[in-house]
C-alpha cells in the first residue's frame, strides 16, 4: 500500500482524538513533505499544536494555511482562538474583523470578538459582540451563555433573566 497525504490526514485524525499528538503531528508533517500546498494539512496541523498545547507551533501552521487559502474562515476563526490564547488581543481582533469583512454574517466571528472583549474586562463591547452573534443565530448557546455572564458584569438583571431563559429551553451543545 502506498502513503497518502489523505491516509496520513485521516491517521493524523485519529491519533488526535486519542489524544497522541506527537505521532499526529509526524504524521501530518509526513503529510505535508509530500504537499506543501495542502492548506487542510496545515489547518489540522494547527488544530493539533492547539490541543497539545503549543500555540506557538499552532499559531505559525494556522498562519500558513491561510496563506494558501486567506478565505477559510475556520482557520481565520481558530488564529484568532489563538491569538487569545496567546493573550495577543490586538492580533486575535484582527482576525475577527478579517473574517467579518469577508463574512459580517458569521456568528461565530461575532462570539469570538465578544470573548475577546471580556477577555480585556471590556463587557459593553463584549455584550454588543455577543447580541450581534445572536441576532444572527438566536440558538447560539455560547453566545446566549456568553452574553448571560457579560450582563451579570455589567449589572444588566433584565438581560441576564431573558438569556437564562432562553438557554434554558436549549439543550446544552456536548
Amino acid at each position: 500500500m502506498t502513503e497518502s497525504t489523505d491516509f496520513l490526514n485521516n491517521q493524523a485524525i485519529e491519533l488526535t482524538n486519542r489524544g497522541a499528538f506527537s505521532e499526529a503531528i509526524a504524521c501530518y508533517k509526513r503529510a505535508i513533505s509530500m504537499d506543501r500546498q495542502n492548506n487542510l494539512l496545515w489547518f489540522n496541523l494547527g488544530i493539533t499544536y492547539q490541543k497539545q498545547g503549543n500555540f506557538r507551533a499552532a499559531k505559525s501552521a494556522l498562519a500558513k494555511a491561510l496563506d494558501l487559502n486567506p478565505c477559510d474562515e475556520e482557520a481565520l476563526e481558530q488564529l484568532a482562538i489563538v491569538c487569545l490564547e496567546r493573550e495577543e488581543f490586538a492580533e486575535a481582533v484582527q482576525c475577527c474583523q478579517q473574517g467579518l469583512e469577508q463574512n459580517p454574517v458569521n456568528a461565530r466571528f461575532w462570539n469570538t470578538m465578544g470573548v475577546i472583549f471580556f477577555n480585556q474586562e471590556e463587557y459593553e463591547m463584549a455584550a454588543e459582540s455577543f447580541e450581534r452573534a445572536v441576532s444572527i443565530n438566536p440558538y447560539y448557546y455560547d453566545a446566549l451563555y456568553n452574553l448571560r455572564d457579560t450582563y451579570s458584569e455589567l449589572g444588566n438583571k433584565a438581560g441576564w433573566a431573558d438569556c437564562a431563559e432562553r438557554l434554558s429551553k436549549l439543550k446544552e451543545p456536548l
